[in-house]
Parts: C-alpha cells; structure tokens; sequence
C-alpha cells in the first residue's frame, strides 16, 4: 500500500507538474524554440538542426544518467537530489535571459544544462506517484498530475503573452528590442517553476530510508544496477514496456521539440500566433489528460496508450499533409488530446509494474527509455529538413516512430507485469 494518499500530499506532487510544464511549454515547445531558430541562426532550417543537435545532446546525458540517480535515490536523500536537480534547471532557464543573438552556442549549452536537470528531476518526481496513489486510483491521479501540468503551461504562455509578448511596452521595464520581452519569458519559467515547486518539497514525504554516505550511496546504488541487470528476466515486462516507450516517446519528444520551429517556418506563423497555438494545444492536452485518466482506470494503461498512440499517428499524418493554417490547428488539437493520456498512462503503466523496493531505479528507467534514443528522433528531424529543404520531410519521422512503438506496445503482458512485481514485493 502506498505510504501516503491525503489529499494535501496528492495536491502538492499535482503542483510540481503544474510548476515544470512552464519549461517544456514556453523554453522547449512554443517561445524560445522558436525564438532561437529564428534569431540566432542565419536561416530557419539551421536553426531547427542546431537546436535539434541540443535536443540530441541532452537526450545522450539524460539516458547516461537517469537509471544511475535513480539507484542512488533508492539508497535515500531521493529529496535532496530532487532539489538539487530543480534547481539547476531553475538557473539554466534564468541564465537564458541575459544570453543576446550572436551566442548562439553559449544559449544552446545552457539550454542543454536545463533539459539535462529537468528531466532527471522528473524521474525522481514520479517515482513518487506509487507512494501516493492506490492501486484503484493511479492512472487518475497521475492524470491530475498530466492535467495540471498542461494547465501550468497555459497560464504560464498566458503570463508571457500579457505581459511580455502583446503590449508596447513589455512590463517590468523590459523592451522589444533585440528580442528581451521574449527572453524575459525564461525568467517567467524560472520564477514559476521555483514558486510552484515549493509544496512538492514541504508536503510530500519520503519513506523513511537510512541515509548513507556519499561514497556507500555510490557503491550501493552500482551494486544495485548490477544486480537488476543479472536478474532482468524478473522484470521482462517492464523491459519490454520501456522498449516500446523507447520508440513512441521519441515520437513525442520530437513533435513537441518542432511544433513551434514547424508553424513558424511552413506556415509562417507570427509570434502571437505560435502563443495562441499553444494555448490550444495545452488545453486540449489537460482535458485529455484529465479525461482519459478516468479511463486508464477503466480499461487500463496499456489500452489507453494504444487509444492515444492511434490518435497521435492520424493528427501527425494530417499536420504534415496539411497546408492551411486551420488543418495545422486542427492536427495540434488532436495531438494534445491524445500526447497528455500517452505520458500520463505511460506513467501510471510504470508504477504498476514497478516493486516498491526499486521505485527510483526503475523510474529512472523509465526516463532512460524517453530519452536513451531521444536523439534519433531530433537528428533524423535536423538530417531530412537538411537533405530535402523541407521542414515537412523532417517532421515526417515522427509518425514512423508512433507505429513501431505501438506495435512493441501490443506485446507487452500488462497483467502479468502486475503480478510479477506484486510477487517480487512480497519476496523483499
């Protein structure tokens, strides 16, 4: 059973999504994506490969790392190192503000610190979700996180448009010029993200876990990735869960990463309206988070991803035939409804497969398995747009990558994962 399932403890680990969405929306996604294709390279195809190139690069370090931190956090002190890594992320999007066109090498590198340390965060946050969910409510309540996290988006893209983006005369003495209103949005991201996250770190407990030196927490967590390895068999539905989501979250990693990079480039979409896309985006994707989380605990996990994988195929498919504004709007529409029940299914499908005892290493896994080829998709991106001139031919990737991960999807025993890590529970 789960060590905590108030309302307050559910609440504060819903907030921290509510708290990171402002990165992925306006830093990764829709405004300074955009931003940098446009002001610091010489074209916008350029642009789109070199910031495909820092999507790749993060990726690399993201997987190196993840099921390494993870282990460690299952030694204790899974707080402090998500402090840590928040942290981190905070300054990296703080110090993209005072980074001007003309160093577009020194902007990207921060970028990468960012996503590095936001991403492993994430790990670490979810490893939470079983300690605070019961069996009968996980995918709901890992869809109120999904949900809450696309609502923090929009209000944050809301906060940039008012007061940075649509007025003359941005607020807080920022300017136009040279691009400030829109690199003040990163130190909108950093604020947010700090302010937002502070429940998660009061209210949400850990259980209780001896807390050993640095040097022991290294070694046992090596020790420990080493056993997991020699026992994978254990564990084969989980492995061929995170091989499937290897290759479908690619997918998504890679349609989010160019969305903004894509309107603006095919179909030259100013900078309020690239706001405005990801307002609708961003609700659709909480109402189908929030929506489709009731029903992973209806029909289970594993079917609404296969719903939702379907659904991402038919918008990514009508987004790159289309060339007219409406039918691109009407692709990113589908893609929120159906990208919010993927992640959060995804999640809720990891936590019960997972044993309790190993909650950190295998969510670090499970970031692995977004990220450990999390830079295919992004190159392949930058290699077509490159070979063919075209942004379309680039983004065409994404659909491949949703069809082969859900055919892996289809053979993974989600039943007997869940009896499997029940079993292992009780051995411990």
């Amino acid at each position: 059973m789960p060590s905590q399932t108030n309302r307050r403890s559910v609440f504060s680990w819903c907030l921290y999504d509510f708290a990171n969405s402002a990165f992925t929306t306006l830093i990764v996604t829709f405004v300074y994506a955009m931003y940098y294709s446009k002001a610091f390279a010489p074209d916008e195809v350029t642009g789109m490969a070199w910031w495909s190139r820092g999507i790749a690069v993060s990726s690399i370090f993201i997987a190196l790392l993840s099921p390494f931190l993870g282990a460690m956090a299952d030694q204790g002190a899974r707080k402090v190192y998500l402090f840590a890594t928040t942290t981190i992320s905070i300054l990296g999007c703080a110090a993209l503000y005072w980074i001007t066109p003309g160093h577009a090498f020194l902007a990207l590198a921060c970028f990468v610190i960012a996503n590095i340390a936001y991403e492993l965060a994430c790990g670490l946050y979810n490893a939470y979700l079983p300690d605070i969910a019961t069996e009968k409510t996980i995918g709901r309540v890992s869809g109120y996180g999904w949900a809450l996290g696309y609502g923090g988006g929009l209000l944050a893209m809301f906060a940039a448009l008012v007061l940075f983006i649509y007025p003359e005369t941005p607020w807080f003495g920022f300017a136009k010029e040279n691009g400030e209103a829109i690199r003040a949005s990163c130190l909108l991201v950093a604020v947010w993200y700090a302010l937002f996250s502070i429940p998660m770190f009061l209210w949400v407990k850990d259980r209780p876990l001896a807390q050993p030196s640095a040097a022991t927490s290294i070694r046992k967590s090596f020790t420990q990735l080493k056993t997991t390895f020699a026992e994978i068999r254990k564990y084969r539905p989980v492995v061929q869960f995170l091989a499937a989501r290897l290759i479908f979250n690619d997918g998504l990693v890679t349609i989010f990463a160019f969305g903004s990079i894509y309107a603006a480039g095919s179909f030259a979409f100013s900078t309020n309206e690239i706001m405005i896309f990801g307002i609708i985006v961003n609700v659709a994707a909480g109402l189908g988070a929030f929506g489709l989380g009731f029903l992973d605990d209806y029909l289970g996990a594993k079917r609404t991803i296969q719903i939702s994988l379907v659904g991402l195929i038919v918008a990514s498919a009508l987004a790159i035939l289309t060339h007219q504004k409406m039918g691109l709007y009407l692709a990113g529409v589908l893609i929120g409804i159906f990208a919010g029940p993927t992640q959060s299914a995804s999640r809720s499908l990891m936590g019960r497969l997972v044993p309790p005892e190993k909650e950190n290493e295998f969510f670090g896994f499970f970031t692995f398995s977004g990220k450990a080829t999390a830079f295919l998709g992004p190159t392949l991106v930058g290699l077509f747009a490159e070979q063919f001139q075209s942004q379309r031919a680039g983004l065409s990737v994404v659909v491949v990558f949703f069809i082969v991960g859900g055919i892996l999807l289809h053979f993974v025993p989600e039943k007997m994962g869940k009896t499997m890590a029940e079993n292992l529970s009780g051995q411990s």
